[in-house]
Order: structure tokens, then C-alpha cells, then sequence
């Protein structure tokens, strides 16, 4: 009984606005949509848990639809990170082996990469994801994959994904109360590549903005390897709040009017719309023009890309995005905002569309589930790298040397 459900596969997205789980079965023709269940986020914000009760509540809730549907126990599950308290940075490290050549094993592997994260944290920071970027025999640089391969000296170029051990340990907790063990902790822009980025975007270079309710997680390939990870601080709740309090209304009217009638290019709006917005209090109902909505849009929509700009150029990295810029997220949904994009960053920016799994409902086909999808298809590859390598190699190292497509 106890490898009843091992062909089953559970992600889970903690968000700031919505809770989702996703279940898929593993097929011999690959993953097959199962189940999946969501749930208002109560508890969690900008990717923190702030009320540990109402984070279990929204959890459980989600948890119970999925398996309603599924007509089977969730008992493990793959969790997504992100927010501000996530930091990546990169690294290098090497190991001589004398004057004459030797074979790469996989304990020169683990060395070298040992050598690349030795170097000091804060008392309250994790590793999330240990990336290999290349590695580097003596003067040759580029290598992918060094087994097996004849040098007197090995270096690697990796990326770490770091953050604070507390705000992790809060969303396993959230998830552990909810009945579910976590499998693994994933950043989740990491994730959602492997459901919206194609090969050759990576290879060219390629940014992807996660645009979530609480913050915009970042992250960018180049030559198919993880360059760099960053979160800007702003995300769909902040649209929320300026239209709530430019126009007076309350946040889950705010809402409903920025997902109706909001633009983050006002000229785009017909000049005689009106559009009526409830008020605070017992005071009536008023008409404002709809170009209004967008007048306090645009500000913010122009501020979050130009944060995101920066972020790039700082990192020496917004020329290197040839492939250019990928929104996803539920925030990437407003429109205009490809506009907005497209002018404050001088890229080529889409808006992307999950590789959906098979018999999957098309309502998950949407940037806003991007996530849990990309959970899912990561927690498979993840799976099947593990299962060819050697028992020795951790997990967490494991999945990183199973690059996509490779």
C-alpha cells in the first residue's frame, strides 16, 4: 500500500493571492494531468507566511479539492519558494590535481563544487539550488559535463539561490500542518522555466519575470545555464492598493475593477468610458472616467520594469537577453503592460503560455498557473535524473546537472 501512489506527482504554490495544488500522473508516454485544487492564499504575504493558521487553512483547502478529484491521498508534494528574502548570487571554485592529467570522477565533480559554495552566510540563510553554470579544464572553458574527461586542474561557475531559513521553514510548516510532507523546496521562477521557456531562448539568452500578486521573482539563462536570480518588490497587489486608494474604494473592489476595466496605458481607453467604483463606508457609488483607472496604473506598471531594468544592467546582463524577455505570472495579464515593458526595457517581451499537460483542463493554461505547472514538470525531471545517477549524489546536486533538453 505504501507504493500505491508512487506514479503520482504533487506540486504545490503557495502565492500571495492563491493557494494551488496540482496533481499529474506519471505515464510510460510521460505526465498526465490528475487533479488540482485552489484556494484563496489567507496567511501569506510577498511569499511569507504572516498567519500561520489561515496559511494551513488555505493549504488544506486546496489540498482536499485536488484530491476529491483525484480520488486518491496527497501525502507528498513538491513546495515552490519565492520572495524578497530570496537572494542569488554566483560563485567559483577549483581544484588542482598535481602536474599530470587525471580522470574527472564524480568526487573531483563534488570538490570542485564544494570549493564554489564554501564561502560565508548569514546564520539565517539556506541554499535553495546549487547551479553549475560551466566548468572549466585547465584552459578550456565551456564544459557541461567534465566525467570522465583528463585535466590537471577542474573549476566550476555556479549560481546560488539562497534564502532566509526561517521564511522557508515557515511554508513547509504551513504545508506539514496540512497533512502533506514536502518532498523539496524549489525557487519557483526555476520551476516555471521548465513550463514556458523554449531551448533556444535559454541558449540565446533569456529573461523571465514571474510577475505573482506579492513580487516579481527573476530569473535569466544564458549558453542554457542560470545566470542570475533577483526578486523586484512590487507585483499585482501593489496595482491593487494605488487604484484602492486613488480611487477611494475598498481592496477587493480595487480588485475587480483593475481585472474589469484596468490598463497600464491610459491613451488606450476610449475618452468617454465611465465606469462606477463603490466607496468606503456607507457613502454611494460614483462614476469616474475608465482613463483614470489607467492614470494610476501606468505610474506603477513603469516602475516595477524600470526596477527590473536596472536589476539587469547592474548585472551586466540586459544586453546579453538576445532571446529577450518573458512575462508570466497573474500580474502579467493587465493589459498594456507588454507596452510598458516593451518601452522601459528596449527588448523583445512576450507573454507566455504553459506547455500544458496531457488531459489538462484549459482553464490551467494561463500565465497565473504557469508555476505549479513548471513544479510539476521540474519535480519530473528532477525524478527521472535521479533515478540514472549514482545513489551517492544528493538530490538537490542531482537535478541540477539534468539540464532541460540536454
Amino acid at each position: 500500500m505504501a507504493n500505491q501512489y508512487e506514479h503520482l506527482l504533487t506540486a504545490i504554490d503557495v502565492g500571495s493571492s492563491k493557494t494551488c495544488a496540482l496533481v499529474a500522473e506519471i505515464t510510460d508516454c510521460g505526465l498526465r494531468y490528475r487533479a488540482h485544487g485552489v484556494a484563496e492564499s489567507r496567511g501569506s504575504r510577498k511569499g511569507v507566511i504572516v498567519d500561520l493558521d489561515k496559511a494551513v487553512g488555505s493549504i488544506q483547502k486546496a489540498i482536499e479539492q485536488a484530491e476529491d478529484i483525484a480520488g486518491a491521498p496527497i501525502e507528498r508534494a513538491l513546495l515552490g519558494v519565492a520572495g524578497s528574502h530570496v537572494r542569488g548570487l554566483n560563485s567559483h571554485g577549483g581544484v588542482p590535481f598535481g602536474t599530470r592529467p587525471r580522470e574527472i570522477g564524480r568526487e573531483e565533480i563534488r570538490l570542485a563544487v564544494d570549493k564554489a559554495r564554501a564561502i560565508p552566510f548569514p546564520a539565517d540563510r539556506e541554499i535553495l539550488h546549487l547551479l553549475p553554470q560551466e566548468f572549466i579544464l585547465d584552459d578550456q572553458n565551456g564544459v557541461h559535463d567534465p566525467l570522465g574527461m583528463m585535466a590537471t586542474r577542474l573549476e566550476v561557475r555556479v549560481h546560488m539561490v539562497t534564502a532566509a531559513s526561517s521564511a522557508t521553514q515557515n511554508v513547509v510548516t504551513a504545508v506539514n500542518r496540512a497533512g502533506v510532507h514536502v518532498d523539496d523546496t524549489v525557487f519557483e521562477p526555476l520551476a516555471c522555466a521548465d513550463a514556458v521557456l523554449r531551448s533556444d531562448e535559454r541558449e540565446l539568452g533569456v529573461c523571465l519575470a514571474d510577475l505573482g500578486a506579492g513580487s516579481t521573482n527573476l530569473i535569466v539563462f544564458l549558453e542554457g545555464a542560470v545566470a542570475h536570480t533577483a526578486v523586484i518588490p512590487i507585483g499585482g497587489d501593489h496595482f491593487t492598493s494605488d487604484l484602492s486608494v486613488g480611487l477611494c474604494t475598498p481592496l477587493a473592489e480595487a480588485e475587480k475593477i483593475k481585472k474589469v476595466y484596468g490598463h497600464a496605458i491610459p491613451t488606450f481607453i476610449p475618452e468617454g468610458n465611465e465606469v462606477e467604483v463603490p466607496s468606503v463606508g456607507d457613502r454611494p457609488s460614483r462614476l469616474i472616467a475608465q482613463r483614470m483607472i489607467g492614470e494610476i496604473l501606468e505610474p506603477r506598471a513603469r516602475e516595477l520594469f524600470e526596477m527590473l531594468r536596472d536589476n539587469l544592467r547592474h548585472s551586466g546582463l540586459l544586453e546579453l537577453c538576445v532571446g529577450g524577455i518573458v512575462l508570466s505570472g497573474g500580474a502579467s495579464r493587465l493589459p498594456g503592460i507588454l507596452d510598458i515593458a516593451d518601452s522601459v526595457l528596449r527588448r523583445p517581451v512576450r507573454l507566455s503560455w504553459p506547455t500544458p499537460l496531457a488531459r489538462m483542463p484549459s482553464t490551467l493554461a494561463e500565465p497565473e498557473f504557469a508555476t505549479v505547472l513548471g513544479l510539476v514538470f521540474y519535480g519530473h525531471r528532477a525524478r527521472t535524473a535521479r533515478g540514472i545517477q549514482d545513489d551517492r549524489w544528493s538530490s538537490r546536486l542531482i537535478s541540477l546537472f539534468a539540464r532541460k533538453g540536454a
